[in-house]
């Protein structure tokens, strides 16, 4: 697990630190309560690293919510 830029990993949350952070957060409590992990990692790295990792190669995105209008 090398260094990831953080311009990489914005532009896969559409700019937002805000998303991104929501993002990697909840995918590290899906790895932390089971789920398989979608890119290669040692058993001795944390599951934050492990979704920051899958984020910057794409394997897990944010969902777009199109708003309703009236």
């Amino acid at each position: 697990m090398g260094y990831i830029e953080r311009e990489k990993l914005l532009s896969k949350s559409e700019g937002s630190i805000y998303k991104l952070v929501n993002l990697v957060a909840k995918r590290a409590l899906e790895i932390i309560e089971g789920q398989p992990k979608l890119v290669e990692a040692h058993s001795a790295v944390k599951p934050s690293t492990i979704a920051l990792c899958e984020v910057a190669s794409g394997k897990v995105q944010a969902k777009k919510i199109n708003k309703k209008t009236d």
